[in-house]
């Protein structure tokens, strides 16, 4: 565990504030769910919730279907950070955080389509994978995460692909209710 030097007190009800640095590095947007865990030693530990990460081993199915049915790389993330990973090399894009672009795709809810002259969305910040197709997962009102589907070799998603990445994002969004 790695110490900030940061004290704060908790108030009256309860409560501790987060300070903004910590709050922006880690990616903790306001309405963010945060898990506590304790340690026998007084240690009180938040850790980002994702209902998505909760579905990871079903997501890895999900994604090896995908890339059988259309041939192309397939990746599901939460809001952070990709979860599962089919088509690519797992050590590029498992547990790397989703690209800023990404994450306004994920907000903006709805499916996003590259085409071709316009400029391509990363999957990560380093740029090595382009989206094709990215379809936000939503879940009672709430953007969970998303199903991207993309191709190195430069192939343009079709109707195919887009249907698909937005069919299986609306049943993971479903299953997330339940």
């Amino acid at each position: 565990m790695k110490a900030t030097g940061i004290v704060r007190k908790i108030d009256d009800l309860g409560r501790v504030v987060i300070p903004k640095e910590i709050r922006r590095t880690l990616r903790i947007r306001e309405g963010d769910p945060l898990e506590i865990f304790t340690e026998k030693d007084g240690e009180v530990i938040f850790k980002k919730y994702s209902p998505v990460g909760e579905l990871s081993e079903f997501a890895v199915s999900i994604a090896e279907s995908l890339y059988k049915t259309a041939g192309c790389g397939v990746a599901v993330a939460d809001r952070d950070e990709f979860i599962a990973v089919f088509g690519a090399p797992k050590r590029e894009l498992l547990e790397k955080h989703v690209s800023r672009e990404l994450e306004n795709i994920m907000e903006e809810r709805s499916v996003y389509q590259y085409k071709a002259g316009e400029k391509a969305v990363p999957l990560t910040e380093d740029g090595k994978h382009m989206a094709g197709t990215a379809a936000p997962i939503v879940s009672e009102g709430d953007v969970m995460g998303c199903i991207v589907m993309f191709s190195d070799d430069g192939k343009i998603m079709g109707e195919t692909e887009y249907k698909l990445a937005q069919t299986v994002a609306g049943f993971l969004g479903r299953q997330m209710e339940n």
